[in-house]
């Protein structure tokens, strides 16, 4: 025997392997890298074509920010950079965004929740829900038009009517998912009707509601856009269609680049809430599958 006593905890570090959270956060760095590489190489293949091209309806992407930058994001810093013709289309048109998704959320959530837990409701007001989402919001705006006016009330009620079926569906089908055993501990335990919205109904469709909100936040900029095409005297619709008018094509696809980066944006914002308020769904979603 040579007398010698292992090392019990003196091991090389490089032989240790990465942390389970190590290697997570590795794989979302890299997901995160890959997804930005090949959004600018697609601005880069687009700016290359394009100046290459030097189509008129095409312009590059550089012009397209420097027209966006000049016309909404070039005003003092007093004012958050932001120029009159911002204030004047960009701002109403969030406003009216926000006041139909809020519009939205206020009838489907709700409605939603009463067409799931109630057979005899879901019987006599289901095939009428379901008749009014098939109907495409575009072909409507004429109706609204004729009954409202022109004018932010009416592309506000236009939005909230389009957007409103995502969230209902969406959330009749969460509250509709309830576990049946879950139902029956709560009659055990003679929770109130309070008690069982609280604990059992509203958890159990604020998954299906968050991913109908996110489609309805989507869609209300497209019904926003509509709206103000046709007959607003404001906002980013307008501003485009004054831009189609006067020929100025770099104007309209700025026009179209603020709309993808205010619908990225929008989504990226509601998905970070989702995650954060849904964080037991998706811990329970992880034990549940062994992931």
């Amino acid at each position: 025997m040579s007398g010698r006593v292992p090392r019990s905890g003196g091991g090389r570090a490089s032989g240790r392997l990465p942390a389970p959270r190590d290697r997570g956060a590795s794989r979302r760095l890299t997901r995160w890298l890959t997804r930005w590489l090949v959004l600018a190489a697609g601005i880069g293949a687009w700016q290359l074509w394009a100046s290459w091209h030097a189509s008129p309806f095409f312009p590059p992407p550089s012009r397209i920010a420097a027209a966006g930058y000049q016309l909404w994001f070039s005003g003092p810093a007093r004012r958050l950079l932001l120029t009159p013709a911002a204030t004047a289309n960009l701002l109403p048109s969030l406003g009216r965004v926000a006041g139909g998704l809020a519009i939205a959320v206020a009838a489907g959530g709700p409605a939603g929740i009463a067409l799931g837990r109630s057979r005899a409701l879901d019987e006599v007001a289901g095939p009428l829900v379901h008749f009014a989402r098939s109907l495409p919001p575009v072909a409507l705006v004429t109706v609204f038009i004729a009954v409202l006016r022109v004018g932010t009330a009416m592309e506000v009620a236009f939005i909230a009517f389009g957007a409103t079926w995502p969230i209902l569906v969406n959330t009749a089908d969460g509250a509709r998912s309830l576990d049946p055993v879950q139902v029956q501990t709560a009659r055990v335990f003679r929770l109130t009707a309070a008690q069982r919205l609280a604990w059992l109904i509203l958890p159990a469709a604020a998954p299906r509601f968050l991913a109908g909100l996110r489609i309805s936040a989507s869609l209300s900029l497209v019904l926003m856009v509509t709206a103000e095409l046709i007959g607003a005297s404001n906002g980013i619709g307008y501003q485009m269609a004054t831009a189609v008018s006067g020929f100025n094509l770099t104007g309209l696809w700025a026009g179209i680049a603020l709309l993808a980066i205010l619908g990225y944006v929008l989504n990226a914002v509601l998905l970070a809430a989702e995650h954060r308020l849904l964080a037991w769904h998706h811990g329970v979603r992880a034990l549940a599958t062994g992931t």
